[in-house]
């Protein structure tokens, strides 16, 4: 349809990026939310929202980083940015989480617990932009590692 008030069929519910990923490119027409990294790598089509200050900005790693470098993390680490002030920053923009126990009752489980993701928030954001993500300010990265340190054996 088209006009002022689109009566969009609905009733189409899909479980995670990859389903969802799927849907889009099974159906012609269809329209969906996936993160940037499954968009990235199946070559799909992105829309450019409209931020803040009036900008529609295509989500790119760049625009991304614009909006998440606007965010002052708590203690939590947990933040949104979903309409960053920035011109050149991508609206809906967010940090990916991982929830870990700061207990573990196997030293050897929390003692590669922590190499892994020491790994991951260090060497392995070499690989980020690959992935379709955003690497981590140097900020970020140093609040993290002081999180995964508090990661023990019980």
């Amino acid at each position: 349809g088209m006009g002022m008030s689109v009566a969009w069929p609905t009733g189409v519910a899909i479980k995670s990026n990859a389903g969802v990923s799927a849907q889009i490119q099974q159906a012609e027409g269809t329209i969906g939310y996936v993160e940037y990294s499954y968009a990235q790598q199946l070559s799909m089509a992105v829309a450019a929202l409209e931020n803040q200050a009036g900008t529609y900005v295509l989500p790119t790693v760049d625009s991304t980083a614009k909006a998440l470098d606007a965010l002052t993390l708590p203690e939590s680490l947990v933040a949104f940015n979903p309409d960053p002030e920035a011109s050149d920053a991508y609206p809906i923009s967010t940090y990916s989480w991982l929830m870990a126990y700061q207990q573990y009752d196997d030293a050897a489980k929390a003692d590669v617990l922590r190499e892994v993701l020491t790994w991951c928030i260090t060497e392995g954001q070499a690989f980020s932009e690959e992935l379709g993500y955003v690497p981590l300010s140097e900020d970020v990265t140093n609040r993290v590692l002081e999180a995964i340190a508090q990661i023990q054996a019980s």
